[in-house]
């Protein structure tokens, strides 16, 4: 890749005011990507009201059932799409998750609400990795980390909607009134995608030859997994974010449920004040580590790994602030920290990842990171603070949560000793 000649064909090609509408749209579809994801964890307790489900099947259904197939199915997505057209991929993803997604309000058992939530995560497996590629190719490598961090807004700006929207609509009607809702207005956001978003030509924001899309299909299928997890950096990076992930979904998805059971929070409350902290923290957040991660990656790329390590060793003590918290003001006063710091290693990843890997298998490459990422994160995360819960349930009885989230806070230290061994394994290239 030529870097310097990246600037220049991106003003040659006149894409920067189109660049701005893309990322505003894929960041719009991420939004609702993530909303969509969040409500059942947001509307926990009227769900567990309405439908006699246990913490334990709480953390399966948001995390190990929904990861099975969010994360194994972007595979084949993420190869499709390096071959064909990323914007009718994503468009059609997004179809399909959101028609899933109202799909849930009908749920009248749990098992049905686990068979529309898999739906849900066959849909969404295709809405990430296209956009990661279109911005990858859309914005020159000098910007791409904060083009990654606005569309990484996506997570915090859905959770804090979702909190808002999904609260006051089941706290004013009915918990399945969100879901109905949320999904119409998916369906219709997947033919604006369609119709909107530009298709960037693989490598363009690079100043590389034009790359066919075929050319990922003739690599091969198999011989294109291979490349990724042969990479040691490629492969340690997905590890050290699976395990911020753990801690972001571990967290995320039993909040709500933990702030009105053993802090005495009302629904109402929630949808103004975590909200806010969710929309504040999380935002602000991401969008900060896209600058820092930008300014200190032009002297040295470990920043890609040591701005992650900083920030969660950072954010641990005020989780265990949060978590030991008597009252809720209190608790989300701390938990705004973490909020800010905790997702500090999204972009900072995909980024770093998007760069290591040629155009043609930017879609791949990203699918296979969200594969790990997401498995040892969504998947595990959700389903182990909920079996945490159920386990410390005879001996904590209404505090078990709390427990759970304890049992969490090790998770910190993992992963930021696994951001420290990728700064040192990029040092030691760069200095090779």
């Amino acid at each position: 890749m030529t870097e310097p000649t990246a600037p220049r064909a991106q003003a040659e090609t006149g894409t920067p005011p189109r660049a701005g509408i893309t990322l505003g749209m894929l960041a719009f579809v991420y939004v609702l990507n993530f909303l969509d994801r969040q409500l059942v964890s947001i509307l926990a307790k009227p769900i567990q009201d309405g439908l006699g489900v246990s913490d334990g099947q709480l953390g399966l259904i948001t995390g190990f059932y929904f990861a099975l197939f969010y994360c194994f199915i972007a595979i084949p997505v993420g190869w499709l799409a390096d071959r064909t057209s990323r914007v009718k991929v994503l468009s059609a993803a997004c179809a399909i998750w959101s028609a899933a997604t109202a799909a849930c309000g009908m749920a009248a058992n749990y098992g049905q609400l686990v068979a529309a939530r898999m739906m849900v995560g066959v849909g969404e497996a295709g809405g990430v990795p296209p956009s990661y590629a279109i911005i990858a190719d859309t914005f020159p490598r000098e910007r791409r980390t904060t083009a990654m961090a606005i569309f990484n807004l996506g997570p915090p700006l859905g959770s804090a909607l979702g909190v808002a929207f999904g609260a006051s609509l089941a706290a004013a009607f009915d918990w399945r009134i969100p879901f109905y809702v949320v999904g119409g207005i998916g369906v219709v956001t997947a033919a604006v995608v369609y119709v909107t978003v530009r298709e960037p030509r693989r490598g363009e924001a690079d100043g590389v030859p034009e790359v066919a899309s075929s050319s990922a299909g003739a690599e091969g299928f198999t011989s294109a997994i291979l490349q990724f997890f042969r990479h040691p950096l490629l492969l340690t990076a997905s590890l050290a974010s699976g395990a911020g992930n753990f801690i972001t979904y571990g967290l995320l998805n039993f909040t709500v449920l933990f702030l009105m059971r053993e802090k005495g929070m009302a629904l109402e409350d929630v949808a103004v004040w975590y909200a806010l902290v969710v929309g504040i923290g999380m935002s602000g957040g991401i969008y900060a580590s896209g600058r820092i991660v930008d300014h200190f990656a032009r002297r040295s790329k470990t920043a890609y790994a040591t701005v992650p390590a900083v920030s969660l060793v950072l954010a641990l003590p005020f989780f265990l602030g949060f978590v030991w918290a008597a009252r809720w003001e209190l608790a989300l006063v701390f938990l705004l920290v973490p909020m800010f710091l905790n997702s500090f290693f999204l972009s900072a990843t995909v980024t770093f990842v998007q760069g290591e890997v040629p155009p043609e298998r930017r879609v791949m490459s990203g699918a296979l990171l969200l594969l790990v990422m997401n498995f040892i994160g969504l998947g595990l995360g959700p389903t182990y603070v909920g079996m945490m819960s159920d386990y410390f349930r005879p001996l904590a009885g209404e505090h078990a949560l709390q427990s759970a989230f304890y049992a969490l806070a090790p998770m910190y230290l993992v992963g930021a000793l696994l951001f420290a061994l990728l700064a040192r394994m990029i040092r030691r290239v760069e200095t090779a």
